[in-house]
């Protein structure tokens, strides 16, 4: 089953205090690059995988998406979706996306953000995706950059500098963030890329995100990131 680290109380406590859980998609840096990925929402289907509090679903619907399906292992995040979205052609649904199954052809953009990287089964739902997916549909989503998954030390080095050791081992990684034990699947870019070429998908674009020089002045605390990116961004077609 999925990870649901989610519904961890102190985990839980812990996310609900970021600037993305408070701000919404104006609190993640990377989600200007991210919308600009996007295809023209007019009267899409949309699934979001790994919905969290629903800030992208809503997004959607007012970018002018004709329904959006938010799906989320947690009891907490889609209890707080729910509670937030009056809007009845968006649908919350729990689901656990190592076992997804998705009515074929049933939507126009399958979207995810930083909810990949807690799956085993990656293969599975790139697969369910690209059957789900319209003939010319998108996928796009984001993932925690390999750089950041690959050393799974507990904790974070105050400047971030850890070597980045045993890139090519991929796997489970366990890091205490937020929570003791959270395990994440680290993967490298090039097993990211190929397992959506040999599922049939064109790749349309890559990005390894870092903040522009416009954001550093807004938040001087950025700058850090520009050591290395913190997120890996990617949208592809469906054949």
């Amino acid at each position: 089953m999925t990870q649901n680290i989610y519904d961890n109380d102190a985990f839980f406590s812990g996310y609900s205090r970021l600037p993305r859980s408070v701000e919404g998609l104006d609190g993640a840096p990377e989600w200007p690059t991210l919308r600009a990925m996007l295809p023209a929402m007019r009267d899409l289907r949309v699934v979001d995988l790994g919905c969290g509090f629903g800030w992208f679903c809503r997004w959607a619907r007012e970018a002018g998406a004709a329904s959006v399906l938010g799906l989320d292992v947690s009891e907490n995040m889609l209890a707080r979706a729910r509670e937030t979205t009056p809007d009845k052609a968006i649908v919350y649904e729990r689901a656990d996306l190592e076992r997804l199954t998705l009515a074929s052809g049933s939507f126009d953009l399958v979207y995810s953000s930083l909810t990949l990287h807690y799956l085993e089964n990656l293969k599975a739902l790139f697969a369910e995706a690209h059957r789900a997916l319209v003939s010319g549909g998108h996928l796009v989503f984001s993932v925690e950059h390999p750089i950041y998954t690959a050393p799974g030390r507990p904790g974070w080095s105050q400047d971030k500098t850890w070597p980045l050791d045993r890139y090519l081992e991929e796997g489970p990684r366990s890091t205490d963030w937020l929570a003791k034990g959270v395990i994440k699947q680290h993967r490298t870019i090039g097993t990211y890329l190929n397992l959506l070429l040999e599922l049939g998908f064109t790749l349309l674009r890559v990005e390894e995100w870092g903040p522009t020089d416009a954001q550093i002045a807004a938040h001087p605390e950025w700058a850090n990131e520009r050591k290395r990116p913190p997120f890996l961004l990617v949208a592809a077609s469906a054949g």
